[in-house]
């Protein structure tokens, strides 16, 4: 296990894996000089932003817990005494949100989250029906042909991440079954919008509850600092990529590769479709350098 090698993967969500605000604004339409319909784009993205909502409000407590925003769900697992939840009465339980700081109010924040965690693990269709299912299969795909496929690809691409390409060193090491591939989410909106929208991206089976980051309270530096100390290792590679100037910064500090994102609809390998893993090993070989192989030899 000394041996293994984690390649680790820092994603940001909005406008890397996921369009939305730039659909809302009509700045993604706009980029392609009429030949798409800017009207439609909003349409579409209101759409999800209204889904979205409503789903954090009624299925994950977000109107209860939207001022007590956390970097991750874990963060209050401390608090949490195992209690039984099956018959806990969440509406009638005196929780106060961020009002009062204290041990019996973090306990039943720590509730919330455990049973947040419970419903991402378990997905939507364990809390809705196949109607609303549908619906929402729907409207992914009319945003998947509007936006020239870039939810299906950029999905893709984490896929290809979480597996493994064998074609594409040095994300694996061709000596070793041992490669393990890490996808985790950085995101600068806040913790339960950010999970649902993991959920109706189709991405949670992919990612899990513990690897999505909100750096909406802590920042963007802060979030990967807490990453790096839990993957820190010798055999440990990161690699960041989004779209902003704020991931690009925290990269630099954190002197791992950062790939720019670009959602325009300049042809390039930086968007999606477009990227791919071999474009990501390109990067980390740059940073961290090619297999360690020689290196091993020489040691021989």
């Amino acid at each position: 296990m000394d041996h293994q090698k984690i390649n680790v993967f820092v994603w940001d969500m909005d406008e890397t894996l996921v369009l939305l605000k730039s659909l809302i604004t009509g700045t993604y339409a706009k980029a392609f000089n009429g030949s798409k319909d800017v009207q439609k784009g909003i349409e579409i993205g209101k759409t999800w932003e209204n889904q979205i909502l409503r789903i954090c409000d009624d299925h994950f407590f977000y109107e209860q817990i939207e001022s007590c925003n956390k970097p991750y769900v874990d963060a209050m697992r401390e608090y949490d005494d195992g209690l039984d939840l099956t018959d806990y009465d969440f509406a009638n339980d005196g929780f106060v949100g961020a009002a009062f700081d204290d041990d019996d109010n973090k306990r039943k924040l720590a509730y919330r989250h455990r049973l947040i965690a419970h419903k991402y693990k378990k997905g939507l269709r364990s809390v809705f029906g196949e109607k609303m299912i549908k619906s929402w299969d729907n409207l992914y795909e009319v945003t998947d042909d509007f936006t020239d496929k870039w939810l299906s690809s950029a999905r893709a691409c984490v896929a290809d991440c979480a597996s493994g390409n064998k074609d594409s060193s040095p994300l694996v090491d061709s000596t070793s079954s041992t490669t393990q591939n890490v996808n985790i989410i950085v995101t600068s909106g806040s913790l339960i919008p950010s999970l649902v929208k993991c959920l109706l991206f189709r991405l949670d089976d992919l990612i899990s509850y513990e690897n999505v980051y909100s750096s909406w309270e802590v920042g963007k530096y802060q979030c990967f600092s807490l990453i790096k100390e839990r993957f820190n290792g010798p055999n440990v590679q990161f690699c960041a990529i989004g779209d902003g100037w704020e991931e690009c910064e925290a990269a630099e500090n954190m002197q791992w590769p950062f790939v720019q994102i670009d959602p325009g609809p300049v042809s390039t390998s930086h968007r999606f479709p477009g990227l791919t893993v071999e474009t990501l090993g390109h990067y980390i070989g740059v940073v961290y350098g090619e297999s360690d192989d020689d290196d091993d030899d020489d040691d021989e």
